[in-house]
């Protein structure tokens, strides 16, 4: 996938990029500063260590972001083939 969510991206390009990850973010890891100034300056993994992860959890968490992203898109490419076939 072209646009791989990393530790060092930030919290708000995650927002802005994708919508449907923030949700995740606030449920399962406790990010609820999605909306603070903050989140335009600080990365993924720093907003991690912020909210006590550790490197494995941060890891994880970067994997499962990933996944759901790539089920996203999956989805969509499956949608068009139905679509146009």
């Amino acid at each position: 996938m072209k646009n791989k969510i990393t530790k060092n991206t930030l919290i708000l390009e995650i927002a802005e990029r994708y919508p449907e990850l923030i949700d995740i973010l606030v449920e399962k890891y406790g990010f609820h500063c999605i909306g603070c100034s903050m989140s335009a300056i600080e990365t993924l993994g720093e907003g991690a260590m912020a909210h006590g992860m550790n490197k494995e959890k941060t890891k994880k968490m970067v994997e499962n972001l990933n996944e759901k992203l790539v089920k996203k898109v999956k989805g969509e490419r499956k949608n068009r083939v139905e679509n146009t076939g």
